[in-house]
Formats: C-alpha cells, sequence, structure tokens
C-alpha cells in the first residue's frame, strides 16, 4: 500500500499511531537481601498533529484535502477554527497566546528597567562630572587666591623697600629737583623685579627668545607648573629656572590655609544647662555638657589631676569644668527622684465617698480577733496559734444596709507596738477593745497613745460582757486617766457593750462606726493612680512576694507597675481575703497583690508609676541609701573617744541569731522583742531577719557566725535540714513568740557570770607568832567572834588596815587539824604563800556564795 493509500484511510490526514522501536530499554532493579529484577521501559513519544499542506493532497491523485484547506464548520468560534487550522485544541491554542503575552510584558518590562538604568547612569555620570568640575574650579580658584597674595606680599615689600630707599636719596633729589620734574614725564615707572636687582636681589629670569621678551614668556605659563607639583629628571635638565613647589609644601601651605579657615570661620559655642547630680562620672558629665571626654580629662590633667573617664567628681570640681567650657551648672538632689512619686491632694470635685478604715486594736486576750469574726462571721482565731494574732489581718465587711467597712486586725501582745503603730496611721477609725472583767491594761494603754498620735477617733467596744464579774462602769471609768472621755461622762468618745461569743451589741457597734464615718466625710478619687501603704508582706513559695496592701487613692488594677518601698514589679494578681481573684481594687479596700520581686517593709507606702523606666529609677535610689545607711551603722569612727568607748563596750557577750518568720511584721516585732531582753553584759543581736522558708543560704550565715535559727511558722525544706545536721546548726521552730523570747532569756541568763557574795563568819586576834621549820610561821590566835573555817578565805588587819588577802592553809587544835574553830577557842592559822604576819593583828575569815543572775 502507497504513503498515499495510508493517508487516505486516516481520513482526517492524521499519522497512524505506533510504538518506536527504539524507545524501549531494561533497567535493573535492586532490592533487600541482594535480590534483582529486570524490567522493559519503554519510552513513549508525545503525539504531536501537524496539518497536511493543500499541495501534498493535489499530488496524490483522488486525495481528499487537508484539514486547513477543509472549510468550517457551522457555528464555529474563531478560535476554534483558529485552533483547528493550527492542528491544536482550543485551550493549547489559550496557553500559547498567553505564554506568548507573557513573554511580551516580560520583555516590555526589561526593556524598560534597562532604559531606566541607562538614564540614571547617565545622570549618576553627569553629576559626577558636574562635581569633578566644580572641585578642579575650587581648587584653582584657591591656587590663583594664594597666588595673588603672594604677589600683593611682594608688592608691599617691594614698594616699603623702595620707600627707605627714596628716604636715604631724599638729600640728592633736593640738590636736583628741576631735572627730575623735566623728566618724570618721559621715565617708564621701574617694574618690580628692576626694583628688587637695585636693591641687590637675585631674580631667577629665563632667556628671553626671539620675538617675545622673558616677562612675556614667564606670564604664558605661569599655572601649569603650578598644578603639576612634581620635581622630575626632565625638569632638572631643563633647568631650575621654572622649578615647581614640592608636594610637601603644598601640603603644608594646604594645611596652613585649613587651620586658617576653622579659626577664622569656628561657629558659636552652645551655652547649656547642665544638670549636676550629687554623683557624677567625668564620661556622664562630658556627655551632658555634649562635650568631647578626652577634652574634660586634659582640662583636669592642666589643673594638675590625674583622672579616668570612669573616675567619680565632687560637685565643687564639676561645677567649675561646666562654668570653664562655657555652660551653666544646676545642681539637684539625688532624691530628686522620688519627686512626684505620690501626688499630691486630689481636688474636691473629683473626690467621691469611700467606705472607712477601721483598725481593732487593744490588749492581747481582749477578745479583738473573736468581735472581728463575729462581724465577719468566719473563725479567724482557729488558725492563729495559741489562740492570738500573729499578724495584721485585713479584711472588708458588708454591712446589711449595704455600706462595707474594712477592717484591720493588729496583734495584741507587746511584741507587736510596731504593727499596731502602723495599723493605726493607716486607719481612719480606731475601735478600742477592753474586756469587761479584765479592765485596762500595758497594751490597752499603748493602742490609746497610737491612736492619739494618729489623731484618729476612738470607739471604745467593752467586749465579754456575757461573762461573770463583767464590770463595763469601771472600764469607763479607768480610761479617764488616758484622756479616753465617753459621751455618758460627757465626753465624745462613743462606748458600745458587746459580746462576741454571744454576737450581742454587734449592729449599734456597726451604726456607731456608721456615724462616726458620716462626721469625718471620707472621700477619695478613684480615678486616678493608685497608692496606699503596705500593711503586710512575705514570701510563700510557688507564690513568691506576697503584699498585704491598702489602697488610699485611685484603683489599682492587674497589669499596673507597681513601687513599695525599695521593691517593685507588675502585678499579677489581686486577691481579696476570700482568696477571690479580683480585676481591681478601689480606695479603701484591702486586697493580697502578687508580682513584686521582694518582700517590701511593712509601713511602707505604694504607689503606682508610668513605666518600668520610672520604677528601676526609684527602687535603686532607695536600695542604694539602705546600703549607704547599713554601711554607715556598721562602720566605727577613728577618734580616740570612739575607740574608748568601742573598748568599754566590747565585753559585751552577744548571742548571735538568724530569725525567719512567716511574714515580715511578726519579723520585725521578733527582732523589736530580743534586743530588748539583753542587758550592758549580755545582748541577743540578730544578724539576718526575713520572711519565709529556711533556706540553704540561711544555714550558711549561721554557721559562719555561730548562731542557731529559729523559725517562726516557717519550716526548713530538705536541702537546708540536711545541711544543718551536716554542718551542726541547730534550728528551732515555734508557733508562739511567748515560748521564742522565753527561751532566748533563759540563754541569755546562762550566759551571764555569776555574782559573788561574801558572808562574814567570824574574827580572830593573833596572840603570838611562832616559827616552825618546813612549815613557815604559824600565828597562834584566839577566834573572838563567830567562827573560823579552814579553807575560807581570811584578811589580815593590822591597824584597822587590809594588808593581805588570801585563803588558810592550815587550821590546827593543838596537834590536828580540825575543820573549823569557834569563838572562844585558841587555834593555830597559817597562811597560803605569806608569811608577814605579827602579833596583835586581825584576821577576818568570810566565804565567797555565787548566785545565779536573771535579767
Amino acid at each position: 500500500m502507497s504513503d498515499s493509500d495510508d493517508r487516505n484511510q486516516g481520513g482526517s490526514g492524521r499519522r497512524p499511531l505506533s510504538l518506536s522501536r527504539g524507545g524501549s530499554g531494561t533497567v535493573q532493579q535492586s532490592f533487600a537481601r541482594g535480590r534483582s529484577k529486570s524490567v522493559v521501559v519503554e519510552k513513549k513519544r508525545k503525539r504531536v498533529v501537524t496539518p497536511q499542506s493543500g499541495g501534498a493532497g493535489g499530488n496524490t491523485p483522488g486525495a481528499k484535502p487537508a484539514a486547513s484547506g477543509a472549510a468550517p464548520k457551522k457555528n464555529e468560534s474563531a478560535l476554534a477554527a483558529k485552533a483547528r487550522e493550527l492542528g491544536l485544541s482550543e485551550e493549547e491554542l489559550v496557553a500559547r497566546q498567553r505564554a506568548i503575552q507573557r513573554a511580551r510584558a516580560e520583555a516590555a518590562q526589561k526593556e524598560e528597567k534597562r532604559q531606566a538604568e541607562e538614564v540614571e547612569r547617565k545622570q549618576r555620570a553627569e553629576e559626577e562630572q558636574r562635581l569633578l568640575e566644580e572641585k578642579q574650579r575650587r581648587e584653582a580658584e584657591e591656587a590663583e587666591e594664594a597666588e595673588r597674595r603672594k604677589r600683593e606680599a611682594e608688592v608691599e615689600a617691594e614698594a616699603a623697600a623702595a620707600a627707605a630707599k627714596a628716604d636715604a636719596e631724599a638729600p640728592a633729589r633736593r640738590e636736583a629737583p628741576k631735572q627730575k620734574e623735566s623728566s618724570r614725564g618721559r621715565e617708564v615707572p621701574p617694574s618690580p623685579d628692576d626694583m628688587l636687582e637695585s636693591m641687590g636681589g637675585r631674580v631667577k629670569k629665563k632667556g628671553a627668545g626671539p620675538g617675545r621678551s622673558a616677562p612675556d614668556k614667564a606670564r604664558a605659563k605661569p599655572d601649569r607648573g603650578r598644578q603639576k607639583g612634581k620635581l622630575t629628571i626632565q625638569n632638572i635638565l631643563d633647568g631650575d629656572e621654572d622649578r615647581q613647589r614640592s608636594l610637601a609644601s603644598v601640603r603644608r601651605a594646604r594645611e596652613r590655609e585649613k587651620q586658617r579657615r576653622q579659626e577664622g570661620g569656628e561657629r558659636e559655642k552652645i551655652q547649656r544647662e547642665v544638670v549636676l547630680p550629687e554623683v557624677i562620672t567625668v564620661q556622664e558629665l562630658a556627655s551632658r555638657m555634649a562635650e568631647r571626654a578626652a577634652d574634660v580629662v586634659k582640662y583636669l590633667m592642666k589643673q594638675g589631676q590625674m583622672v579616668r573617664v570612669n573616675d567619680v567628681l565632687d560637685l565643687d570640681t564639676a561645677e567649675l569644668i561646666i562654668e570653664d567650657f562655657g555652660h551653666i551648672a544646676k545642681r539637684v538632689s539625688e532624691s530628686d527622684v522620688e519627686e512626684g512619686f505620690i501626688e499630691e491632694d486630689d481636688p474636691e470635685d473629683t473626690k467621691k465617698p469611700r467606705p472607712p478604715v477601721v483598725t481593732v486594736m487593744g490588749h492581747v486576750d481582749h477578745g479583738k480577733t473573736s468581735l472581728l469574726d463575729a462581724l465577719r462571721e468566719t473563725d479567724v482565731v482557729a488558725g492563729e496559734a495559741g489562740g492570738i494574732t500573729q499578724h495584721i489581718g485585713a479584711y472588708q465587711v458588708k454591712l446589711k444596709s449595704g455600706d462595707r467597712i474594712s477592717f484591720l486586725d493588729t496583734p495584741g501582745h507587746a511584741a507587736f507596738s510596731a504593727m499596731r503603730s502602723r495599723g493605726a496611721m493607716a486607719t481612719d477609725i480606731v475601735i478600742l477593745v477592753v474586756a469587761a472583767d479584765d479592765g485596762v491594761m500595758p497594751q490597752t494603754v499603748e493602742a490609746i497613745k497610737h491612736a492619739q498620735a494618729a489623731e484618729a477617733p476612738i470607739i471604745v467596744a467593752v467586749n465579754k460582757m456575757d461573762r461573770e464579774g463583767a464590770n463595763p462602769q469601771k472600764v469607763l471609768t479607768d480610761l479617764l486617766q488616758h484622756e479616753v472621755i465617753v459621751e455618758s461622762m460627757g465626753g465624745e468618745t462613743q462606748a458600745i457593750e458587746v459580746s462576741a461569743l454571744k454576737k450581742t451589741g454587734l449592729d449599734e457597734l456597726t451604726d456607731a462606726i456608721s456615724l462616726q464615718a458620716e462626721l469625718l466625710e471620707l472621700k477619695a478619687n478613684p480615678d486616678r493612680p493608685a497608692d496606699g501603704v503596705v500593711v503586710e508582706s512575705q514570701v510563700e513559695p510557688g507564690r513568691g512576694s506576697v503584699a498585704t496592701v491598702l489602697v488610699k487613692r485611685g484603683t489599682l488594677k492587674r497589669g499596673d507597675i507597681v513601687v513599695a518601698g525599695a521593691q517593685w514589679g507588675r502585678v499579677r494578681a489581686l486577691i481579696d481575703e476570700r482568696n477571690q481573684q479580683l480585676k481591681s481594687i478601689g480606695p479603701s479596700q484591702p486586697a493580697e497583690i502578687l508580682g513584686l520581686d521582694g518582700a517590701p517593709e511593712p509601713g511602707e507606702l505604694f504607689a503606682v508609676v508610668d513605666n518600668e523606666a520610672r520604677a528601676r529609677e526609684i527602687v535603686d535610689y532607695r536600695q542604694r541609701q539602705k546600703r549607704q545607711s547599713a554601711a554607715a551603722a556598721g562602720t566605727g569612727g577613728a577618734s580616740l573617744e570612739q575607740m574608748l568607748a568601742r573598748l568599754k563596750t566590747s565585753d559585751v557577750s552577744e548571742m548571735p541569731l538568724v530569725v525567719k518568720a512567716d511574714v515580715q511584721g511578726s519579723a520585725e516585732a521578733i527582732t523589736q522583742s530580743l534586743e530588748k531582753i539583753g542587758n550592758e553584759e549580755v545582748q541577743a543581736r540578730v544578724i539576718h531577719q526575713a520572711a519565709g522558708g529556711v533556706n540553704e543560704s540561711d544555714i550558711l550565715l549561721a554557721k559562719a557566725s555561730g548562731a542557731p535559727v529559729f523559725a517562726f511558722n516557717v519550716r526548713a525544706n530538705k536541702q537546708a535540714r540536711d545541711l544543718a545536721e551536716q554542718e551542726g546548726v541547730e534550728i528551732r521552730y515555734y508557733s508562739v513568740i511567748y515560748d521564742l523570747i522565753d527561751d532566748v532569756k533563759g540563754t541569755l541568763e546562762g550566759m551571764l557570770a555569776p555574782e559573788k557574795r561574801e558572808t562574814f563568819i567570824g574574827y580572830a586576834e593573833i596572840l603570838e607568832v611562832f616559827n616552825i621549820s618546813k612549815v613557815g610561821k604559824v600565828a597562834g590566835c584566839q577566834v573572838t567572834e563567830g567562827v573560823v573555817k579552814r579553807g575560807s578565805g581570811v584578811r589580815l588587819l593590822r591597824d584597822d588596815t587590809v594588808i593581805h588577802e588570801g585563803k588558810l592553809k592550815t587550821l590546827k587544835r593543838f596537834k590536828d587539824e580540825v575543820p573549823e574553830v569557834r569563838a572562844g577557842t585558841e587555834c593555830g592559822m597559817a597562811f597560803e604563800n605569806y608569811e608577814d604576819i605579827q602579833k596583835g593583828d586581825l584576821i577576818e575569815c568570810f566565804e565567797v556564795e555565787e548566785v545565779e543572775r536573771t535579767l
């Protein structure tokens, strides 16, 4: 069959499909464990459909027309016809057209980018050329200006020389004035070179060529040689008449010109106001003056002070430097960083009513916490060891009327005087709890003094009215001695009879508080950053530093940056007395805050600051002040009086202690109580006190100081216990402050030296003195009073003067040693290491008794 027949059988003009023989091959596949397999692979080529030309079909008789020459089908679009004409599908034709358009667009973008780069390159080259021409022009102008100045200087020098010469030739001119006057019109003025030659100078000239004089030739090329500035062999061979300046000379001239311009064009110095703190270094001072530190160091070296940039300057020297550098010094105190920390009082129109802050105070075991429990209807006393309050509790009570009252419960034990003082200073109203069966006690009087010092109104709550023997009238009468006059006796102090156990009189007490609060008109601005007082602080495992705060003004929110004493932090949580999370607290509301970097001292003021930088600045200043105070307290003076005072106090026996407590207030109270126990011979010294559990650092400190560790309501962790056992450090645990103080007191009493008491027992008179060999002198005596005992102390009196004090060596009755001899009996005595005895001397006998001392 021919090729034309094959095409005719196809009908559509396409070639028949077949597999290419050359596209097959064998591939060896490898598997695990050494297995392999041969696979036959065939390569299939993509079918390419090419249109048949019209002429090809006409060569063969009877051949059908090609696809390109076929008539278009009915209702066929132009795109489909074009695709059919090219032997492609519509999708392939569209893809091809898109690719062509994309290629054309990319080519156009490349061309635009190339043209833009070409334009930019041309502009850059033009700018560089312009700058180069400007530089060359400026250099040429500078060179011309220098040459002009040089010529002017030469002309001035020549003119001065000519004037001098004219003065010298003045007599000659006076002799022939007419000749000089007739020839003045015809005479050509001499050139500068001629004048210089006439004065004896040497002028270098190049030989003049034909048709041009030497000056004209010199003027033809004055600047090209100047611009070269090189001394070459050719120039040397040509001669030295046209020799130019060397490069070093040109550089020196340029440096001089530059220096002249700098000196002439120095801009005016800016005068600054330099803030001068109490401590400043050379580097910081230079930075504040906007001067170089090297210039300041150079200035001080000229003054005879060898300093470095990190050295600290005193204020007077720094102020002198500032004034000499042309600035104004402004001295400020380092404490100025605290300015604006606690803002001034708010305007009256911004204040709103706030709940009163009430502090419950009184003697120990008079029922303060029980009374507060009755108001809160909770049992807090069960959580306190020994039934006494160990630290301040802050609570807020909501009354049936809807009013709120914030209560502060303070300890009544004598050791917690500072905590009661803090409670009184942070309060609006003081409730003085007095037991009806016990009356006014020492801590009651102390609480009255704290309330009067804080100028807080007092409401007397006569508690325990349910007990037998309750006598409220006696209590009110005893209060008169301390300037507390109740209303029934003509005063202004309210007195309420209550019973915390039976819960009687509580409504009257709350009504009295509300009435007193209305009289005080308590107001605060809640729409401002918060500030207040730290009531208590502690370190808890898993929670970190926890501080109980009482807001005085503003609103404290979660996320605020707070500075409290020497600690700061971002408030991570606000927790009330019911252990509920709060988003914010307002005025007169107590809460616990978490997030501080340490436990602040109770009684410290706290406030919200704008940013962390401000907080760090204040805290760094306060910590630095605390370190300086501690260093000053621990450093002794160097004067003779101070040295003698230290020598006198060096005999004091100290008992070092390490105190750890659950809260900072308890640790402070324990420290103050222990420091009051000692006397001039023994005393307790607390070397470290803090809130939190006992850790390894406390054990190491106690080991180095030889001190026991007193843990109050806290425990030591396992590592600390193991280390204490290994180092032999004693850890004592306490839950009641009475026991801790009693133990320390007993230990200090054991450290006291016993007191020696002399007891007179008898007198004896020496009747005769015997000198016995191998024994020495023996006194024959008669006991005149009392009794004389062997081994007792004796004093030898002669003419009523003590000449010896010692002990008896022997006491004999006849030839026998006897323990004692009574009055009216004769005996023989000998003294230890003393034989200067005479007839008629008196012997006084006494006994020394050691008595234990107490504090």
